[in-house]
């Protein structure tokens, strides 16, 4: 935590939640985390550190990442949790302690003679500068920020910059227009790389799909050898000759035998004996 701007009087500037015009100091968080300022505390004397103690009970003590709080200096502190008990007009500086009441963790000292009515001093960048009282890094605001940043330099917004720096639009046109050709060559290249990567993806499984590829282990690229000759020149002989012709068979029958499931030995008929036939002589 820093202090981080204030303002000694008030006549015409930030009002209380009561609507009254007091003297206030600007706290700021310089971390990226939440800090809870409870049980510390605000004095404007070096002889008297824990002269007003920050309440731990009120949960708005707890101060965002980067974010301001306000105190006002009116010396009525029955008015709630962030109001003093004592005036910036009757201070030499103000003086920011841990809760254990010894350990400074900011302190400034209040230049009277260069603050007008209405006027803040702080830091010239939120939370950068001195911590020991001697001023450096801090300076006269160009107009009071209580509860935002201390840097108020209006910056030129960014269409009139474009305005200023390319009044017909030409800078415009052709950057719009390289963008584009840019994007489409690059779509170009893209699905050519593909189209070509997928044709040779395809090439390559034809061949070691097909019957002839030597992945699969067949020669018929290769020369015949004298054995595979000699079998297709008998098998060519066979045909013609219609000694072993089984393509079409018209006028061939086949017959498979059934092997018998008893034995005729215990067939029944095999014990009978036949009828004897009587011939007559004449």
């Amino acid at each position: 935590m820093r202090i981080n701007e204030f303002l000694v009087t008030n006549t015409d500037d930030y009002e209380d939640d009561f609507g009254h015009k007091h003297g206030w100091i600007e706290l700021f968080n310089t971390s990226y985390g939440a800090v809870g300022i409870g049980g510390c505390y605000l004095t404007n004397d070096p002889a008297n550190l824990k002269k007003y103690v920050i309440p731990k009970g009120d949960a708005t003590t707890k101060i965002g990442p980067r974010q301001y709080t306000i105190f006002w200096a009116d010396n009525m502190p029955t008015r709630g949790t962030y109001h003093l008990n004592f005036t910036l007009e009757e201070s030499s500086e103000i003086i920011l302690v841990a809760s254990d009441g010894r350990t400074i963790i900011d302190r400034i000292k209040i230049p009277h003679e260069q603050i007008d009515t209405n006027v803040t001093y702080g830091r010239i960048t939120d939370g950068e500068g001195s911590i020991d009282g001697s001023g450096e890094g801090w300076g006269i605001m160009e107009r009071t920020t209580p509860k935002t940043s201390n840097i108020t330099a209006e910056r030129e917004p960014a269409h009139v910059v474009v305005k200023r720096m390319d009044p017909f639009g030409i800078i415009m046109a052709v950057t719009a227009m390289s963008v584009v050709f840019c994007a489409l060559v690059l779509l170009y290249l893209s699905f050519k790389y593909m189209g070509k990567n997928a044709i040779r993806k395809a090439k390559k499984k034809l061949e070691s799909d097909s019957p002839n590829s030597p992945a699969t282990g067949n020669v018929s690229d290769q020369e015949e050898s004298a054995e595979q000759l000699a079998a297709i020149a008998m098998a060519l002989d066979l045909y013609f000759r219609e000694l072993e012709v089984h393509d079409f068979e018209y006028t061939v029958l086949t017959r498979n035998e059934t092997p018998k499931t008893y034995s005729p030995w215990s067939s029944k008929i095999y014990t009978l004996r036949e009828t004897p036939v009587k011939i007559s002589k004449r």
